[in-house]
């Protein structure tokens, strides 16, 4: 711009000249003079209009002087107007020359008259390029090797050795080790950094390294990570109205330490406490719990004023004896005349475009928002499917493995509940398709077939007992050894081991070591030694046994007997030994774990009668009710009676309280109704209330039903329930109002189901002062409570029944 000005002004001098010699003064002088054309009226035809308008376009420019010399910049409104009067020049070429290039020198030139004053002369070229050696550049310096980087703003007039002084005095470093390089080429000293190509207000990086790195090595004086201001900061200020200007401003950091403002300095280490209220902030006032609005800022302020544009104006045009130069002229074409409508129209289109770009990016996320949701509710959905299936799954295989290999008292249980099954689907089919003696004869040989199936669970159960003998015995010594336990305040775990504790651990070692069969010969001998010296410590009858047992085992291994002979002897005194380790006077600790107590007086309250075989039990060997009443069987006599009748499984009855017990745990800690039930219980409301089936889709797998709450924001109880498939817990557990979800049909024949079960809990006295208040019915509605007595075939057990509500 400034090489196109300086052009611009030589050939206006050129053309001065040229005026001055083709039109010469009487006196001499070299005054200007006005065309030729001025002076001659009537001659000069199309020139002569030319002239007059350049003349018209020269006059509004010195008016314009004469009126402030404001605003040479165009404003955004008449942007549209020039850009109109530039297509309607390029459409419409002159023959003298491009207009438009004419029009932009002459407003480069309009906008550099207006940023110098009137009276201002022309900056001459040294004066010039002292302006542009002033401005300043961002310099950034890279220390080699260390790689830190310093931001200085620096005069592009300077020279490099000027530069070295200013980061030698930073880096306190003498400036003659300083070597600077841009590109990997090192700069001279006499260099400026205009020389080096660098524009004012512009940036350039820089390497700068010493000669001498092991004496005067290179590091910031503050390390870049204890610092987080940059050096040099740009500021855009403005220098007038509309016109701004960029600003390079140098950070200054001050070496000085806070101020201490009060506090305590501790004497020995010097660390200083500051007082909190000098400090710190003010603290912020509570927010009060009512907004509170001010008049002042809810209430909108109109103003009004007039405005009046100027409409008196002097302006000065060519005359005899007056020239006004065009060159600062601007040509201006009218464009085509925009109405308030066609505005309005506009504006409107365009807010309605934009909204509609808006509204659609709105709905795009709106769109996948939903998608997401979806995805994410199939997924969550699908891994439900595969939980309930990867479940049922592990169910069948549970069964299938406790059918295959059972264990335990449940598993033989089923193992028999399904020989009842297969005995009755073939005594049917027997029944339907067979009759006289062949009938009989098929009904004998199934009878045949389920003995030989009785004697074969029967020995299976034989071996399992046995196999499950020395655990149960370990279980029982572990159990005796282990140490007392608490949790402290502080939730820690506390163990203690007591003397008894200690010899009861003792007791367990020598026990498992007695039973190790893969010894040899002088370990087995150590450990009959070390038994013989522990069971002396007692005399009696039982330790008078074990030690002449002992004699002769190690009598017969000196002779060289073999170890499969001794197999018997063995045993024998394992199992004294173990009857010694059973008595709480050699072992204290057994006290707590054996089923009958040592004092007599703690039998007196605790015993009673078994009416299936005549024996006297204690209370733990006896079935407890929800009705606080034992069963006249023992568990026992009740587990055989169930063998040789009616074979019931009731693991899946204990599937499901678990289940129930579990859920309520997890939704109210202090529940107490479902720990109150018996799974004979469980067995009354699903067999009986609910007929075995879920309410919703009619399934009926037990091992896939589970009780929920009917109203949720109760708790659970037996006239607050719901017998549903895994697959419909969750669903129901959502709604909100279940009035509205379901169907008054479907609640009436709930809420019966609910009246029976109140019913039969409120013959039990634990269970009816939770039953909630119902208000009295009237006379000819009053229902009786009778008994119900399940029809599984057996007899009903001599228990007291309740009599009617």
């Amino acid at each position: 711009m400034s090489e196109k000005r300086e052009s611009d002004e030589q050939e206006r001098g050129e053309g001065e000249e040229g005026d001055s010699d083709t039109h010469p003064q009487p006196g001499g002088g070299a005054e200007e003079q006005p065309p030729e054309g001025d002076g001659e009226p009537g001659g000069g035809g199309e020139e002569e209009q030319e002239e007059q308008e350049d003349r018209a376009s020269t006059a509004e420019s010195s008016s314009s002087k004469t009126l402030g010399g404001e605003d040479v910049l165009e404003t955004a409104e008449e942007a549209e107007p020039r850009a109109e009067l530039q297509d309607d020049i390029e459409q419409k070429p002159e023959d003298g020359g491009n207009p438009t290039e004419d029009v932009l020198e002459t407003a480069e030139e309009a906008e550099t008259q207006a940023d110098l004053p009137d009276d201002a002369e022309p900056l001459t070229e040294p004066q010039r390029k002292e302006n542009v050696g002033n401005s300043t550049a961002t310099v950034k310096v890279v220390l080699v090797p260390e790689g830190h980087v310093m931001t200085v703003a620096f005069a592009i007039g300077l020279s490099i050795q000027e530069l070295k002084r200013h980061l030698a005095a930073e880096l306190r470093v003498p400036a003659d080790v300083l070597q600077i390089s841009v590109d990997g080429r090192v700069v001279e000293e006499q260099q400026s950094l205009m020389e080096l190509g660098v524009r004012p207000h512009g940036s350039t990086r820089m390497e700068m390294s010493s000669t001498d790195p092991n004496a005067h090595p290179l590091r910031p004086v503050r390390p870049p990570e204890h610092d987080n201001m940059p050096d040099v900061i740009t500021v855009r200020v403005q220098a007038d109205e509309g016109v701004f200007q960029e600003v390079v401003v140098e950070i200054e950091r001050p070496l000085q330490q806070k101020a201490f403002l009060g506090g305590y300095r501790h004497r020995l280490t010097g660390v200083e406490f500051h007082h909190a209220a000098v400090q710190t902030l003010r603290k912020r006032s509570p927010d009060k719990t009512l907004e509170v609005f001010s008049r002042d800022t809810q209430t909108v302020e109109l103003k009004s004023q007039v405005q009046q544009c100027r409409v008196n104006a002097s302006t000065q045009m060519t005359g005899i004896g007056c020239y006004v130069s065009c060159l600062n002229d601007k040509l201006v074409a009218p464009g085509n005349y925009v109405t308030a409508d066609e505005h309005h129209d506009r504006r409107l289109r365009a807010v309605i475009r934009l909204q509609a770009f808006a509204r659609r990016w709105l709905a795009q996320q709106e769109v996948d928002q939903v998608r997401r949701e979806r995805d994410r509710r199939l997924a969550w959905l699908e891994m439900q499917e595969r939980r309930r299936r990867e479940e049922k799954e592990e169910q069948l295989r549970d069964r299938r493995q406790r059918w295959m290999n059972p264990q335990r008292r449940e598993d033989f249980n089923l193992l028999y509940h399904a020989l009842e099954k297969w005995r009755c689907d073939e005594e049917q089919r027997i029944n339907s398709s067979l009759r006289g003696a062949e009938r009989k004869a098929a009904l004998c040989s199934l009878l045949e077939q389920e003995v030989q199936l009785i004697a074969d669970i029967g020995r299976h159960q034989i071996t399992v007992r046995h196999n499950n003998y020395d655990k149960t015995v370990r279980n029982f010594l572990d159990k005796s050894a282990a140490p007392h336990q608490w949790r402290a305040a502080n939730g820690k775990l506390i163990e203690m081991d007591s003397l008894h504790i200690i010899r009861a651990r003792e007791l367990r070692d020598l026990y498992s070591s007695m039973n190790t069969l893969t010894v040899s010969r002088e370990q087995r001998l150590q450990v009959l030694m070390t038994l013989k010296h522990t069971v002396k410590e007692h005399a009696c009858q039982l330790t008078q046994d074990i030690v002449d047992l002992i004699d002769r085992e190690v009598d017969l291994m000196t002779r060289g007997v073999k170890a499969a002979s001794l197999e018997g002897l063995r045993k024998r005194i394992s199992t004294l030994f173990l009857q010694y380790i059973k008595i709480p006077a050699f072992n204290p600790e057994v006290a707590k774990l054996l089923k009958v107590p040592q004092n007599p007086s703690q039998l007196q309250k605790d015993m009673f009668l078994c009416r299936s075989c005549q024996r006297y039990l204690r209370s733990a060997d006896f079935t407890p009710s929800a009705s606080n009443v034992l069963s006249s069987r023992c568990n026992d006599c009740t587990v055989l009676n169930n063998i040789a009748k009616s074979r019931n499984d009731y693991s899946c009855y204990k599937n499901i309280l678990s289940r129930l017990r579990a859920d309520e745990l997890r939704l109210d800690k202090g529940a107490k109704i479902p720990f109150l039930l018996q799974v004979e219980d469980v067995q009354y409301l699903v067999e009986v209330v609910w007929a075995s089936r879920s309410v919703l889709n009619g399934s009926s797998d037990l091992y896939n039903l589970v009780f929920v709450r009917w109203d949720r924001r109760r708790d659970w109880s037996p006239w607050n329930c719901l017998l549903l498939s895994n697959e419909e817990t969750s669903a129901h557990m959502e709604l909100e109002d279940i009035s509205k979800a379901y169907e008054a049909t479907f609640i009436q024949s709930i809420e019966h189901k609910h009246t029976l079960a109140r019913r039969h809990f409120r013959q039990i006295s634990v269970m009816a002062e939770y039953l909630d208040p119902r208000p009295a019915a009237a006379p000819g509605n009053q229902l009786v409570c009778k008994s119900i007595t399940m029809a599984t075939g057996e007899r009903t057990a001599d228990t007291t029944e309740a009599s009617a509500c």
